[in-house]
């Protein structure tokens, strides 16, 4: 199949999909709902928002800066901003802004490789960490006794039945895992030679880990994820807030594990479709009606398109010299 037949599809099938979510919730409710949405925390939530990809896109640079790039902090946000915008308006979830870092960063000469592996470890790493954080919020809601009988209330009984501690344990596991690996690597011996570059690819990675720094790089970028995440998440409360849905904090960090790893699916146009169809399925486990949930998804998709619109505004035409 053709770039262009897989573009097609994905819109198609986005589109196809909303639409369907639209047909099966109330259209008309769905429509007071998003007019009707309180404007202040809008504002809140798109603050919170670029805040989230502020500290996503330093997150970034800190990780290319350890790989070897030598690009400042002004440019990898404009890039990152770029790579939002392109996330936002072409089909592919996250992929496309995702492959132009990539080839940004290559650009200033960063190996191939390496710059590759910057996005790939910034995207994988923050949606590994989201899922420490969703598992960290249902760990604590079910150490209270009222929300977990909150939670049998609501139908959720599947989360009342694993625990809490079994939530904490799996967040635990999560932030382990990828330390062993590291850590076995560099206990390990260096393959012989010394110079990423003229390594093949499994040996480069295994450099990778011997650089100085790699432990802490890693606690850093962990930290840096679970900002991102956190705003990310205050994004989607504060869109629910807007339409009137009051839930714990905790909830909504809980519901943004599927709604956000649904998004980035490249299935779809933006995350359009799939971000919605999840946030009903995720939002229902607490009560929340099919049509206030597609709001809430769509009013959190309307963040990251107002922030493509600015950055395409803002850095449309600009050069690279200044940054």
């Amino acid at each position: 199949m053709s770039r262009r037949a897989r573009a097609a599809a994905r819109i198609t099938v986005a589109a196809l999909l909303l639409a369907a979510l639209l047909w099966w919730t109330d259209p008309r409710a769905l429509w007071q709902l998003l007019r009707g949405a309180d404007a202040a925390w809008l504002a809140l939530g798109l603050l919170s928002a670029v805040a989230a990809n502020v500290a996503s896109g330093l997150r970034w640079w800190a990780l290319a800066r350890w790989l070897g790039a030598r690009v400042g902090a002004r440019w990898a946000l404009a890039m990152y901003f770029r790579g939002v915008a392109i996330n936002a308006v072409l089909p592919g979830a996250v992929v496309g802004g995702d492959v132009y870092r990539a080839h940004a960063l290559a650009r200033r000469g960063l190996p191939m490789l390496e710059a590759g592996l910057s996005v790939l470890f910034d995207r994988v790493g923050g949606l590994w960490v989201l899922i420490v954080v969703g598992a960290l919020a249902a760990a604590f809601a079910l150490a209270g006794e009222g929300a977990a009988a909150a939670l049998g209330r609501l139908g959720a009984g599947a989360l009342v039945a694993i625990g809490p501690w079994a939530f904490a344990a799996l967040a635990v596991l999560a932030l382990l895992v990828p330390l062993a690996v590291l850590v076995a690597w560099r206990r390990g011996a260096a393959p012989p030679g010394g110079e990423v570059a003229a390594a093949r690819w499994h040996e480069r990675l295994v450099l990778l880990a011997h650089r100085r720094g790699a432990v802490a790089q890693y606690g850093w970028q962990v930290l840096g994820s679970a900002a991102v995440q956190v705003l990310s998440v205050g994004t989607l409360a504060c869109a629910g807030a807007a339409v009137g849905v009051a839930l714990p904090y905790w909830a909504w960090a809980v519901a943004a594990v599927p709604v956000f790893l649904f998004a980035a699916l490249p299935v779809s146009f933006g995350g359009w479709g799939t971000r919605e169809a999840a946030a009903v399925v995720a939002l229902a486990a607490f009560g929340v009606g099919a049509s206030q949930a597609v709001a809430v998804a769509m009013l959190y998709g309307v963040a990251a398109l107002v922030q493509a619109v600015v950055a395409v505004v803002a850095l449309a035409g600009s050069t690279d010299r200044w940054l």
